[in-house]
């Protein structure tokens, strides 16, 4: 397998559809369909072009003749009925070429609308050795715009459901041995089990497969056009020896993970241990190539308000028991922030009243007194390693807090405006404010590469660690995240966030905590407020002790 192509799972899942109408026969359809271009229309032809969208019949006869010249291996036939056929048979033509996939039978379900789901079940054969190949897929029939006839709306995943734009299916020997990925206590960790997994294994397999002392084997995979990412493997002819890989992860917690993300439609999370920086558990649901929990990049919300508390602590602006004030709403330059539900705490409340309760204002009114726009930025780089290139083991974006001035600087206080983040992110803000002091983090150990890691130029003081320890306590104890962190015992810490999102209704839902020597967070999409959904994504994995 040639090294360097990672693809993208798009879409959401395909089920498998049971029952459908299979096809006994390969047959064309001459010319009752066709491409969408080339030849001279009389008049009278373009008059009878016809418009608006495929008929039943239109569908079911589109898709058979597709079907039928794409399982007898007719490449030039297959893509003449789609939208695209210059795109189409490069990539119908390798898929008997290049990936030696034969004995092709396609079932057809009842079509929904314009789609028409299929399951696909053929075989590979490459140098005597002999495997099934099934999967699931659908396809769209559209109008041609200038023939007005019937076509299959062209997509490589249309040939399956991983391929993306310039990839091809390959068989043969690949370049690159098999891993055997093992977490911390030699547990063997596998895409099947632990699913989040699938883009990392195979990360892993592209950096450390030609050095961990494995052979190859004989596979079919996907192989991008760029070659920028990992190759991801499809089926296993013949296999070869795995080298065996050492990652940080730890199977009960990647459990755990998994599990908790589950029971929602979008969410990630990712748990630390602070006190090394090893990253134990990394789940997405849905569990696709691109790994939202370690690349994405979106607003954390109120839990970028420990980085925040961590700047004003340190410049002498406040303490934790220091009384602020917390106002229903504040201005700052021309810009109006208000609390969740307009909510106001009493004169006199301390700011750990205000972090655990998560008054934005009483941030917001204390930005005149830092005096500089630039300083969360710079306590974001030099203390939390936020924007320096970390080197994991895998591909990462590891954050940003971009310099800004008035009401956008204001918005950052708050986890809003130009900040960008994820969940890898912000478990590793969590397990820097408890122990001071910023441990990249790592999935695989340092000695594997003897790579060197990002290292932030400072730590917090003491005094300041601590005071964020007792308000990330108090979170958890009475403030907002106290219903979520119920369940977790030891010495617990958290921080809530509703990140405000342009064409959403429904904030994000983001949450950070700790126990003991785990830091864990979690963000579930529309989720609403941070301790009623990603709360509990948080506490299951610490729950699971890492």
């Amino acid at each position: 397998m040639r090294s360097g192509a990672k693809v993208a799972v798009v879409g959401g899942a395909f089920v498998l559809v049971a029952g459908g109408i299979g096809y006994g026969a390969y047959s064309m359809l001459g010319d009752t369909v066709g491409g969408d271009g080339g030849g001279t229309r009389s008049a009278s032809e373009s008059s009878k072009v016809k418009t608006g969208p495929p008929s039943a019949e239109e569908i079911a006869e589109t898709s058979k003749g597709f079907f039928d010249a794409w399982a007898s291996g007719d490449a030039s036939g297959a893509a003449l009925l789609t939208n695209n056929e210059a795109g189409a048979e490069p990539v119908l033509a390798s898929y008997g070429e290049d990936a030696h996939i034969g004995k092709v039978k396609i079932t057809p379900a009842p079509p929904v609308g314009t789609k028409v789901p299929y399951t696909v079940e053929a075989t590979v054969t490459f140098e005597g050795k002999s495997k099934p190949l099934s999967y699931a897929s659908e396809l769209t029939v559209v109008r041609g715009l200038t023939t007005g006839k019937a076509l299959v709306d062209w997509e490589p995943t249309v040939v399956h459901p991983q391929l993306t734009e310039g990839a091809t299916l390959k068989t043969g020997e690949s370049s690159t041995p098999a891993i055997e990925a093992v977490d911390r206590n030699g547990t063997v960790l596998t895409k099947e089990k632990y699913p989040s997994l699938g883009p990392i294994l195979d990360t892993l397999r592209e950096k450390y497969g030609a050095t961990s002392g494995g052979s190859a084997g004989i596979e079919t995979w996907i192989q991008a056009a760029d070659g920028s990412q990992p190759d991801a493997s499809l089926l296993t002819l013949t296999k070869g020896k795995p080298g065996k890989v050492q990652t940080t992860l730890d199977a009960n917690t990647q459990a755990a993970a998994e599990r908790a993300v589950k029971k929602f439609a979008q969410a990630s999370v990712v748990a630390v241990k602070p006190s090394t920086g090893a990253i134990r558990a990394v789940a997405n649901n849905p569990a696709s190539e691109f790994n939202v929990a370690l690349q994405g990049k979106q607003a954390p919300g109120s839990t970028l308000k420990i980085m925040t508390a961590a700047m004003l602590l340190e410049k002498g602006l406040v303490t934790a028991n220091k009384a602020v004030e917390c106002p229903k709403e504040a201005m700052w330059q021309g810009r109006t922030f208000h609390n969740l539900d307009d909510f106001a705490l009493p004169d006199g409340s301390t700011f750990t009243q205000s972090f655990a309760k998560s008054c934005n204002t009483a941030f917001i009114k204390l930005i005149d007194d830092t005096k500089d726009d630039a300083a969360l930025p710079k306590i974001a780089e030099d203390v939390f390693g936020i924007g320096l290139d970390w080197q994991t083991g895998v591909v990462t974006f590891d954050g940003s807090v971009p310099q800004e001035a008035g009401g956008e600087a204001a918005a950052q206080y708050i986890g809003q405006g130009t900040v960008q983040m994820n969940v890898l992110n912000m478990a590793s803000v969590t397990a820097t404010a408890m122990t001071g002091t910023f441990q990249q983090p790592v999935i695989v150990p340092k000695s594997l590469d003897d790579r060197e890691v990002a290292q932030a130029s400072r730590s917090l003081p003491a005094s300041v660690s601590q005071q964020l320890k007792t308000m990330m306590r108090a979170t958890a104890a009475w403030g907002t995240g106290a219903k979520a962190m119920a369940s977790v015992g030891g010495d617990k810490g958290a921080k809530t966030g509703s990140a405000e999102v342009g064409g959403q209704d429904v904030s994000n839902s983001w949450f950070t905590g700790f126990s003991n020597d785990l830091a864990a967070a979690a963000v579930v999409q529309s989720g609403g407020h941070g301790g009623d959904a990603a709360g509990p994504v948080v506490a299951e994995v610490l729950r699971s002790g890492g």
